[in-house]
């Protein structure tokens, strides 16, 4: 089953949203509007929409994803979604 890990800083909850890795679905990153960037410093890169959260969450579900979980952790909200694999 596809996942997909959304996050947001809690001061920035009117964007930017951390959409994915670099290893995320491309296609559906651009319907996100996330831009594949690597910040200063990071080893790795990430997917970054200036969408607010809200605004991701409406899109993946007309995608047929699902929050399964979220959670806080310091000052970063972070969503779980799954979509059946049977909707691929």
């Amino acid at each position: 089953m596809p996942f997909v890990l959304i996050s947001t800083q809690i001061r920035l909850e009117t964007g930017p949203t951390v959409c994915g890795d670099e290893w995320s679905d491309p296609e559906l990153m651009e319907y996100l509007g996330a831009k594949l960037t690597k910040a200063l410093g990071n080893n790795f890169k990430e997917y970054i929409s200036e969408d607010p959260v809200r605004i991701i969450l409406d899109k993946l579900e007309k995608r047929g994803y699902k929050v399964i979980a979220m959670t806080g952790l310091g000052q970063t909200c972070i969503w779980t979604l799954q979509k059946d694999s049977q909707d691929s």
